[in-house]
């Protein structure tokens, strides 16, 4: 098969600490241990099967034999991966995930007999330092060691293996009714081997472990199955150890084949955390915020002065990026990086991000917390001194700062948000001053980031182009839905940054040229941005398009559900990392806008009256608090 199976034929198994993308061929080529961030033991993703791969299937002897499984499914609502494959001789199956970790990280796979008899083969190469380190491979006490440097990884199963030119081999036949186990740990090279799982006890723990999980949501639409599957994925992205949420398990997936807009999203950013929590929290899990908070006061609070918009996952501010120019990159996709330079960048919109997210807590019944007020203070004195200042954006550009018009709409949000939390009870600031700030700010926006004869605001003061990030103005509640100004930047993004399928990129790129972002090259539609569309139609009143366009994003999911971070209309893949936080974060939420629009008696466009009476209570956390009385006559 080809060398590099696209994106979408990955599926994703995790334990909450670290994860595998398992090729629908049977090979895992991405895996990270003990944690999501560790350098790659298996890096096949990113170069070629000799930077790391581990691959069960059936022995490929004839072109009889299928190379790709004929089926997959998750098990139930579970991140338990099923892939079965009919061959001339029989059916199999393998099943694979990583328990929630009670000890050391594992791997199981499980290889179950069906039908028949069908050859199989496990060839286990691994890789340490991603892809770069050959480890000694080596027998002990009847288990098999590769150990290099600070790690070891011991692999049990009761099938003979052998070393054969850097790799772990075996051949074994499975038949009707019979299952052969592999389970591969991880430690630390130094310290006592880990104990030998059971891997059957081991399926068990881990399929309760998800259906209990999944018993807390509290959604029940027609878009149940979509939703389950993206809230298991954020959930997957979860570090359960500090609360921290990663944008994504993977580091360089290009935006463009061949391109060079590759980028390490093993990170904690407060953005993509604070609407990951805003998904979860519409739907009923708030363990997860309360994990988050405890967090966010971790990585921040003895520095708040010094906020950076992405951490580590346990809190770490380094975050140097760096190449590693032994792998040739995804399709040849080069560089590729890991840590994330853009971790120093001064992006104003987090505030808003952040703030909103307490504010969501707050309205879902999370405790009240004396150490985040304080936290939340500090956080809104730094804004009121900061916000007029240029900045990078929601996007990271690596050009020169400007105003952007959302970075400035999410500092308004901040302050919004502030004020309501305020004049709830639930914490003392100065009312006075930052009702004069948000009126300063929304003021400001609205006459320097407005384009008045296109009817449309734009990226960024004084800009001709416009960015999707624009559409969040209605959702956020910085204009009501039905002022003309929102319906006429609707329109314009519509008409200047949709393809011609619908989907929405970010920006203008300008090709083999250095664009807006000091960047060259072209990136695909970008997935949140065009769930962000479905929810600005929604909200303007035009419920059937938006509909309709959420039904066309659906069905660019992979066969599992996933999705990664863009989509290429053109050659009809997915693109970036994978699966993103972001884009199942944005699936969820325009779920749940849709449902309650469905349940509305709502005809034309929507006004702040008309959203709160058909949401009801807790609207705010559906659309993360889309309409705003307090501006509804600006």
């Amino acid at each position: 098969m080809n060398r590099f199976p696209r994106i979408e034929q990955y599926g994703l198994v995790g334990d909450m600490q670290a994860s595998a993308l398992v090729c629908d061929d049977g090979s895992i080529d991405w895996l990270c241990l003990p944690r999501f961030d560790s350098p790659a033991v298996f890096a096949g993703l990113l170069g070629t099967p000799n930077h790391g791969t581990w691959r069960i299937s059936p022995a490929v002897e004839t072109e009889a034999v299928p190379a790709v499984a004929d089926q997959r499914r998750y098990r139930g609502d579970s991140l338990v991966l099923e892939s079965e494959w009919r061959t001339s001789s029989g059916v199999v199956r393998v099943i694979d995930f990583m328990p929630p970790r009670d000890g050391a990280p594992q791997v199981i796979r499980i290889v179950e007999g069906v039908t028949g008899a069908v050859q199989m083969s496990s060839s286990l190469r691994p890789r340490l330092g991603y892809g770069r380190v050959s480890p000694w491979i080596h027998g002990d006490g009847g288990r098999v060691v590769a150990e290099a440097g600070a790690d070891a990884l011991w692999l049990d199963t009761p099938t003979e293996q052998v070393e054969k030119d850097g790799s772990i081999v075996s051949s074994f036949t499975i038949a009707g009714g019979e299952s052969v186990s592999f389970a591969l740990s991880w430690s630390p090279s130094h310290a006592a081997p880990p104990e030998i799982p059971d891997p059957y006890d081991a399926l068990v723990s881990t399929m309760g472990f998800w259906q209990d999980w999944v018993q807390q949501c509290s959604y029940d639409g027609p878009y149940l199955d979509e939703v389950v599957r993206s809230l298991i994925t954020l959930k997957a992205l979860t570090y359960a150890p500090s609360g921290g949420i990663v944008a994504a398990p993977t580091t360089s997936l290009p935006e463009e084949i061949g391109g060079g807009r590759n980028w390490d999203y093993r990170f904690t950013w407060l953005r993509d955390a604070s609407t990951t929590l805003a998904a979860l929290l519409g739907t009923g899990h708030r363990q997860e915020a309360q994990a988050w908070r405890r967090w966010l006061l971790r990585a921040v609070a003895g520095d708040p002065e010094n906020l950076q918009i992405m951490y580590g996952i346990t809190g770490e501010r380094d975050l140097e990026e760096r190449v590693l120019p032994w792998l040739p990159g995804y399709e040849g996709s080069a560089p590729v990086r890991i840590g994330n330079g853009a971790a120093h960048q001064l992006q104003l919109d987090v505030y808003g991000e952040v703030v909103e997210t307490l504010y969501l807590a707050h309205q879902a019944g999370v405790a009240p917390c004396s150490d985040t007020a304080g936290l939340h203070q500090q956080l809104m004195r730094q804004l009121a001194e900061h916000w007029r200042e240029p900045d990078e954006g929601i996007w990271e550009v690596r050009g020169r700062r400007r105003h952007f018009v959302h970075s400035k709409v999410m500092a308004w949000v901040a302050v919004d948000r502030t004020i309501r939390l305020a004049e709830s009870g639930a914490l003392d600031v100065d009312l006075f001053a930052l009702m004069e700030l948000r009126e300063t700010i929304h003021s400001e926006v609205c006459t320097q980031g407005f384009d008045p004869v296109r009817n449309t605001f734009t990226q960024s003061y004084g800009s001709s182009e416009l960015d999707a990030a624009l559409l969040l103005i209605p959702r956020v509640g910085f204009l009501p839905p039905g002022d003309p100004r929102v319906i006429g930047t609707v329109d314009a993004v519509q008409r200047e940054l949709c393809t011609g399928s619908g989907l929405v990129r970010r920006y203008p790129t300008a090709g083999s040229d250095s664009g807006v972002d000091g960047l060259a090259g072209d990136d695909g539609a970008f997935l949140l941005c065009s769930f962000w569309l479905v929810d600005a139609l929604g909200l303007i009143g035009r419920i059937t398009e938006a509909r309709a366009l959420f039904e066309r994003l659906l069905v660019l999911r992979s066969d599992l559900g996933l999705l990664a971070e863009e989509y290429d209309p053109v050659a009809a893949r997915q693109l970036g990392n994978f699966p993103q936080a972001f884009s199942h974060m944005g699936l969820i939420q325009s779920a749940l806008l849709l449902d309650r629009l469905a349940a509305s008696p709502i005809h034309g466009s929507v006004t702040a009256e008309d959203v709160r009476a058909a949401d009801g209570p807790g609207v705010d956390a559906v659309i993360g608090a889309s309409v705003s009385s307090s501006v509804a006559g600006a």
